[in-house]
């Protein structure tokens, strides 16, 4: 999957909550991430998921991932989460979850050095820039403790329009942010874009609009995705590419730890 960071306008009154941010170091701890996924992937999104009878969103790859937390600590309860495969991981697995969307064969010298994250996403009551900020400041603070050259993801577009929507998005962005050549990569399920609207005027989501503003290439068309009723983008960030006056912001809270 995908990953979905939706951000919403909250009301001026609304108190505001405290936040912070660890990885899950249990299984119980991983079940809160994965019931989180589910209320916003199966019970938000509509997303077909095979584990809806248990009230969780679980695939195979959880169990290789580290599991990055929001908590709110005033009811303990997980509001936002992001899962990250380490390369040797993946290896572990089998492989990135992105190679179940899209043809990676251009990377294959790269893969010792790649880290892949997703299923990001925060509840419907914490969609603001608090627990956002906290979700990208445990991604920098990971980032800085290890070696990793690139961040890899699918990062979704939803198509509860049918797909003009995510066309269009794809049509605004991809010129300016392709990836050369060699990081290039094919999607499996294809979205049909000449068939769909590519012109409207839209606002890019905030997942990739973040990525995009630290430095991340658009690599290739967009993957069908069509249990989770979305279309996704393949995302590469090299670490080295981080703007600079993003990068500052990005990893302080590395460099503090």
């Amino acid at each position: 999957m995908p990953h979905l960071i939706k951000q919403e306008p909250q009301p001026a009154h609304q108190p505001q909550n405290k936040l912070a941010v660890s990885m899950a170091r249990t299984g119980a701890e991983v079940e809160e991430a994965q019931r989180v996924r589910y209320q916003v992937f199966a019970e938000e999104m509509g997303a077909k998921l095979p584990s809806a009878n248990e009230g969780l969103d679980r695939d195979r790859f959880d169990k290789y991932c580290e599991h990055l937390l929001v908590r709110n600590l005033q009811n303990n309860k997980v509001v936002g989460t992001y899962r990250i495969m380490p390369p040797e991981q993946a290896r572990l697995a089998g492989g990135y979850y992105s190679e179940t969307e899209f043809d990676l064969s251009s990377l294959v010298n790269l893969r010792d050095s790649i880290v892949e994250v997703g299923r990001s996403c925060v509840h419907s009551d914490y969609r603001d820039g608090a627990t956002i900020t906290q979700l990208w400041s445990g991604l920098a603070d990971y980032i800085g403790k290890h070696d990793h050259e690139y961040l890899i993801g699918c990062a979704s577009i939803s198509m509860a329009d049918g797909g003009h929507y995510a066309a269009s998005v794809y049509n605004k962005i991809h010129k300016l942010h392709a990836s050369p050549v060699e990081y290039r990569v094919t999607p499996r399920c294809r979205l049909p874009l000449e068939s769909l609207n590519q012109n409207m005027e839209v606002i890019i989501p905030p997942l990739i609009k973040g990525y995009l503003r630290l430095g991340a290439y658009i690599c290739g068309e967009p993957a069908w995705d069509a249990d989770f009723n979305c279309a996704d983008v393949f995302i590469m960030l090299p670490v080295e590419r981080l703007a600079a006056r993003y990068a500052k912001h990005f990893m302080k809270q590395a460099a503090q730890s």
